[in-house]
């Protein structure tokens, strides 16, 4: 969701609020539906403002999850590159040396890497030559590589780094940095169809509700009169 359009979605919640304190002001305004009485605007006002924050926090958790997890993943490479410089000096059949340095190569991604500058929050940019570059595969790919290194009784580091049982605990933080982000993320899209269910429903959300507000002035005060002309003039755009 752009920022356009939260401005947009939070606008339309401010101008509710316009609304209701203008309609507040008119001694005719008693409206024959319930929807569109003051005190049913009220709890519309803070039921959409409560949406919006929760959205807010939603998006911000999904941001933070996005930054930790571009965080945990910033050594992958590295630690890959260390290794397998390690496997190439112990000995191993070729066979065995080539299945480890494809697996290595999976996780780094050999070509089509891009020069594009990653903002914090913000995923990495795809290309076609990266499909297999997301963070579940990387994280699955690294995986395979420490069961073959299990089974290897030459791989045997003294720096601590690498040893067999820290890059299991590494790989676990990669798979809970992953789970996170899709977690917050789950959260972040429910609470988004909440807001919208909230603002644009069809009948019953903030659009539908300011539309009918404006009708029944304009019944009660005539389209010329300042009354009509001050609420037309509150804006609210349809979003969904």
């Amino acid at each position: 969701m752009s920022s356009t359009s939260e401005v947009g979605h939070a606008k339309n919640v401010a101008n509710l609020q316009k609304i209701i304190q203008q309609v507040s002001t008119y001694s005719l305004y008693n409206p024959p539906i319930a929807d569109i009485t003051v005190a049913s605007l009220q709890t519309l006002y803070t039921n959409a403002n409560a949406k919006l924050t929760e959205v807010g926090e939603k998006r911000s958790a999904n941001k933070n999850a996005i930054v930790a997890r571009q965080t945990a993943f910033k050594n992958l490479s590295a630690t890959c590159t260390s290794i397998i410089n390690l496997l190439e000096i112990v000995g191993l059949p070729k066979g065995t040396l080539n299945q480890a340095r494809s697996l290595i190569q999976t996780i780094q991604g050999s070509s089509g890497k891009s020069n594009t500058p990653v903002k914090d929050g913000k995923e990495v940019p795809k290309s076609s030559s990266t499909s297999r570059q997301s963070f579940t595969s990387k994280a699955e790919n690294f995986g395979l590589l420490l069961q073959m290194l299990s089974t290897l009784p030459a791989y045997t580091p003294n720096e601590d780094s690498i040893k067999l049982q820290n890059l299991s605990s590494y790989n676990e933080s990669l798979k809970a940095a992953t789970l996170l982000v899709d977690q917050t993320e789950s959260e972040l899209n429910t609470k988004i169809i909440e807001r919208d269910r909230i603002l644009y429903a069809e009948e019953t959300g903030v659009y539908a509700v300011s539309l009918k507000i404006k009708k029944y002035v304009k019944s009660l005060y005539r389209a010329t009169s300042p009354e009509y002309t001050t609420v037309s003039a509150i804006e609210f755009t349809n979003r969904k």
